[in-house]
Order: structure tokens, then sequence, then C-alpha cells
């Protein structure tokens, strides 16, 4: 019952919202990334999108207690492990699903649990949810060296995409 609507969405974008999840996830694409919201900040200092140029960016929107970000994780933490030394940040943006997911002593103890050593923002007010018009847990963004968004996915899959999309805009000048 925990994971209902995390798993409802990505039910609904597989039967039949997919356009609608692809409407939204796609009027990003050659836009500015807008800026993160304010929240505590697990395994870095607060970050900002400004501050990262010259970097490509994922941005993960994920929460602990969704049985769907959590399939994602291993193919995150491995990207971050493939490029410790080079223009890549991944930023994990934990949006809670639910009122025991917003304890900030929880997602720390959770994100430490889960193996992830990336930075990670708490969204506890929906702030950066909401600037990105958020509906579904996970969903990656990727951003180019000047913080535009390329690359949106919603759900879980398509991870040797989302790698090719990384190693091209690492490739960018």
């Amino acid at each position: 019952m925990k994971h209902q609507i995390c798993v409802a969405a990505l039910v609904g974008i597989m039967l039949g919202h997919s356009l609608f999840a692809g409407e939204r996830s796609s009027e990003w694409i050659g836009k500015p990334a807008p800026e993160l919201g304010k929240g505590a900040w697990i395994n870095s200092p607060p970050l900002a999108l400004r501050e990262l140029r010259g970097h490509v960016v994922l941005l993960e929107f994920w929460t602990f207690g969704c049985e769907n970000c959590l399939h994602t994780l291993s193919h995150v933490r491995g990207w971050y492990a493939k490029y410790p030394h080079s223009a890549f940040q991944i930023i994990g943006i934990h949006t809670p699903e639910f009122q025991y997911e917003k304890d900030v002593r929880a997602v720390t103890r959770e994100t430490g649990r889960l193996g992830i050593t990336y930075p990670v923002t708490t969204d506890n007010d929906y702030g950066t949810w909401n600037r990105y018009h958020q509906q579904y847990w996970p969903v990656m963004y990727l951003l180019d060296k000047h913080g535009i968004i390329r690359y949106v996915h919603v759900g879980e899959g398509d991870y040797d995409e989302t790698q090719r999309q990384i190693a091209s805009l690492l490739a960018e000048d």
C-alpha cells in the first residue's frame, strides 16, 4: 500500500497516459533548467545549478518509499562511479510521497543505506517539484554544460540511452 501512488503513476504511464507524460517531460527539452528549491542537503553543501555551468548535470526526482525509484538507483550510482573526475554531477531531488518521507533524518539514513554518495537535496515543500511541473517518480533530467535541459526520462528503463546521452553531452564543448 505504501507504494500505491508511485506505482499507480507508472502504471498510468504504461496504460495510456504515456502521451501526457511525454508531453509534460518534452516541454522542457531545449529550455533552461529551473533552479533548485530550498531544502536540506545530504552528501554535499548546498548546490545551485547556475554554479554548475560547465558540468553535465543529471537531476533525479525520487523518494525512498517508491519501489520504481529504488530500481533506478543501481544505474544512477553506476553513472556517478563511472565519471568521478569529470564535468558530470548528479543531484538527487528527494521529493516525499508520504509524510514519513519528509523526515530529513530518515532521508539521510536511507540515502546511506542505499549507498547513495552523490548530493541529494530534500524537496519537502515541493518547490523544485512544482518548478518542473512534476507528476511522477522517478524522473531524470539531463542538463548540458550551459544548464539547458537536453533529455528527460520518466520512469524506469532506457538506461543505455541515458548513458549515451550523458557521454554525448560530456563530449560537447
